[in-house]
């Protein structure tokens, strides 16, 4: 069983949102790193979530969220990863991005309210936020998360991976069925894509915040499978 945890952010959010998953973890008595990624570029996230790795010393679990799933596809190959956890996030494969996964949403999926890029940066509309990212979670956590998001680097989206660790590593998914974000149907395709063991829970993108309990019991059955 491997008992360290590396927990990586997506677009618009930080760290935080991961504090419901993190106590029940460690309260199970895991080593829990929580990375704070800039998200202004891909290359600078990916040596963010590398340093958490090394730090903790050993084998870890590697989990991401949303657009963490592109960091964790490319840090993942770092020896120490023994397993990937993609939360309602992107798996791409080789030289694929945010960028060229989101360029053809199949007819009739939600459209992110996302904001025409500001200085190169992207924003939610906040007055869209809680019913597009957390629909689930409730109106203050999700005022809170609209308030504060952080900004996300067009080059971000646009860093593709070079070798997807999912390739190389045990994976699992959990797919959030009521996403307005990522369409479930892409979500179930890259995760049969990574060969992944797959759960689906009804629930928002942003089911991190609003179901901890299901997400850290997939890190869990992640961590248990590997050594």
């Amino acid at each position: 069983m491997t008992k360290n945890i590396v927990l990586v952010h997506g677009g618009f959010v930080d760290g935080s949102g991961w504090k419901g998953v993190y106590d029940i973890l460690k309260n199970k008595g895991y080593n829990v790193a929580i990375v704070q990624n800039p998200t202004i570029s891909l290359a600078d996230d990916v040596a963010v979530t590398r340093r958490a790795i090394a730090q903790l010393g050993g084998p870890v679990v590697l989990v991401g969220h949303s657009y963490g799933g592109v960091v964790v596809s490319e840090a993942g190959t770092d020896e120490n990863v023994r397993s990937l956890v993609y939360i309602a996030a992107f798996a791409p494969d080789k030289g694929e991005s945010v960028s060229t996964l989101i360029a053809n949403p199949p007819a009739g999926a939600p459209v992110p309210p996302i904001l025409p890029p500001v200085d190169g940066f992207l924003f939610l509309d906040k007055s869209k936020f809680a019913a597009s990212f957390a629909a689930d979670v409730d109106g203050e956590t999700a005022a809170l998360m609209a308030d504060s998001q952080v900004p996300w680097g067009v080059e971000a989206l646009a860093g593709a991976v070079s070798e997807p660790a999912w390739k190389s590593k045990p994976s699992f998914y959990l797919v959030a069925s009521d996403d307005r974000m990522i369409p479930p149907p892409a979500q179930r395709k890259m995760a049969e894509r990574a060969n992944a063991q797959v759960i689906e829970v009804p629930g928002s993108h942003a089911i991190y915040v609003s179901n901890p309990k299901a997400v850290a019991d997939l890190i869990e059955k992640a961590a248990a499978s590997t050594k």
